[in-house]
């Protein structure tokens, strides 16, 4: 049995990912750069992202710069914009809540995900939550899952992190944590064989908790 879940954000409790990407792939398409997508999945994994395709187009660091800002522009219009809601995930966590305490561990900044919780019902359930700006090394690296850890002062046994990328995945087996893998058709090609289980659906932890 898990007393304590940690969710990751993009993906698993918000369609966000692709619209991230597209934000980036429109930044780069400005300047004449194509983003291609399986590459950008493939250095997502290792903690990259958009800007390694761009540094081997031979773009400098500061025009990176500038980009970044036109990225983040495009991907609240569209957090404003596209329907960003997964089905079940709000009937989920309410069951969910009487059984285990949680918490959210993303690498989205604190300005994008104020803009994606306005007026949505998923933070009421959490008891903190840990944005970008909260810890120094991003996943892969174990230290988001960590600090939540510490966070909570909860064991690595009885916690169960819940992710979506074999990013994320590398970051909770880093950390010691099991973790279930749900299913998302953005990062249906990667490596998930350390997942501890693999779910379609939210609604499918509370036998994983309670077990």
């Amino acid at each position: 049995m898990k007393s304590h879940v940690l969710f990751d954000h993009d993906g698993v409790l918000v369609d966000t990912e692709l619209w991230y990407f597209k934000a980036g792939e429109r930044a780069l398409a400005d300047i004449g750069v194509t983003l291609d997508r399986e590459r950008y999945l493939r250095d997502m994994s290792d903690g990259l992202g958009t800007w390694a395709q761009a540094r081997a187009a031979g773009v400098g660091e500061r025009t990176i710069d500038r980009l970044r800002r036109v990225r983040d522009d495009y991907y609240q219009a569209y957090l404003r914009s596209e329907p960003i809601e997964i089905e079940g995930v709000v009937e989920a966590l309410e069951e969910l809540s009487s059984h285990v305490r949680m918490a959210i561990v993303t690498t989205s900044k604190r300005s994008d995900f104020e803009l994606i919780h306005a007026g949505r019902q998923i933070t009421r359930f959490m008891d903190f939550v840990l944005v970008r700006e909260d810890y120094e090394r991003a996943k892969p690296h174990p230290e988001p899952y960590l600090t939540a850890l510490g966070r909570f002062g909860a064991s690595k046994e009885e916690t169960l992190v819940v992710e979506d990328s074999a990013r994320g995945l590398r970051s909770a087996v880093a950390a010691g944590i099991d973790c279930a893998v749900v299913r998302s058709d953005f990062t249906r090609t990667q490596d998930f064989s350390q997942a501890t289980h693999r779910i379609d659906a939210l609604g499918e932890l509370k036998r994983i908790v309670v077990a």
